[in-house]
């Protein structure tokens, strides 16, 4: 079989079996093909590969740059692929078995401070109140208020914020049912200050629809009815670039700098807040969708700070005690 085919095999069974997301087989696929195309420079396929030359692939990629973090990602889709096609029988032995990948220090989360998030909330409200030029960049800046108010308030991905449905706006409790990485739904609270920015979106969605529908007539819109953030793209929502980009153009009306800010940096700030409120750290592995505590762990840095604020209030013997 050639490594192609094989590959191909490897994705069907990560789809299939493990409910990998299109998100993770995109990435998987990336690594395969970089590992297939040094092997071919070798006159190898994945099917003859030795450990030799899997270590050969991995100083390459140490002599292209890469960083210790996505040369190990990418040594972890290797080792999968070989185990893969020695469970499977295509090879009578593992070459990755032995291999170890580059430690990885796991960097602290960028996160903004709550007063940081709070002007970022207020500027897209007011920017979003301002009198513009058309209705279309009305329901954009109203767009933007609500990207930030969902994103602080349920630390969704956003890749699950772009494929929000519509029907999310509707939502009579106060949740909504949220699917993640491996089609794993969860439910995630939501706030009446979230609840508002949705409904304040879709009113100026509606009229940027009104008035584009007079003005051309006849010419293809966006889907309407099905997401929540709906784009004449090919999946019919928003990209998680564009999402990025707003956000950005948003920290410079704040006046914060753009390169600290994005969707994932929202979601750090709601789980860092949270535990720094009290919240317990299983609870924000929940909320998050994190299938393994581990991954929450890299917001222990809050709870060992917070910790060492009760000593020194409440231990008698500190000396930021009242006693």
């Amino acid at each position: 079989m050639s490594g192609r085919g094989a590959a191909q095999l490897f994705l069907d069974m990560m789809a299939a079996e493990r409910g990998a997301g299109t998100n993770t087989l995109s990435a998987y696929q990336r690594d395969l093909e970089d590992y297939e195309g040094f092997l071919a420079t070798q006159g190898r396929d994945a099917a003859g590969a030795s450990t030799q030359e899997v270590r050969a692939w991995l100083a390459e990629l140490s002599a292209r740059g890469l960083a210790s973090a996505s040369v190990a990602r990418k040594l972890s889709a290797v080792r999968q692929f070989h185990r893969f096609l020695y469970a499977e029988g295509h090879r009578g032995d593992d070459p990755a078995a032995v291999l170890e990948g580059p430690r990885r220090s796991r960097p602290l989360p960028k996160v903004l401070s709550q007063e940081e998030v709070s002007a970022l909330i207020t500027t897209a409200h007011a920017r979003a109140s301002e009198a513009v030029s058309s209705r279309g960049e009305a329901a954009r800046r109203a767009r933007t208020a609500c990207f930030v108010e969902l994103l602080y308030a349920t630390g969704l991905r956003v890749s699950e914020l772009a494929a929000l449905p519509a029907s999310a706006a509707n939502a009579r409790g106060d949740a909504i049912i949220v699917r993640g990485k491996g089609r794993k739904e969860r439910l995630v609270p939501l706030g009446a200050a979230a609840k508002t920015a949705m409904a304040a979106y879709r009113a100026a969605l509606e009229a940027a629809r009104a008035d584009g529908a007079e003005k051309n007539a006849g010419k293809a819109a966006p889907e309407r009815g099905r997401w929540l953030f709906p784009s004449g793209g090919a999946s019919g929502h928003i990209t998680r670039q564009q999402v990025a980009l707003d956000l950005k153009d948003l920290a410079l009306a704040a006046g914060l700098d753009p390169a600290r800010l994005s969707p994932h940096v929202l979601r750090h700030a709601f789980a860092s807040h949270l535990l720094a409120h009290g919240a317990e750290l299983r609870i924000v592995q929940t909320l998050l969708g994190h299938s393994d505590i581990s991954t929450t762990q890299i917001y222990t840095h809050v709870l060992d700070e917070r910790l060492k604020s009760l000593v020194r209030d409440l231990h008698p013997l500190s000396e930021g005690s009242g006693d």
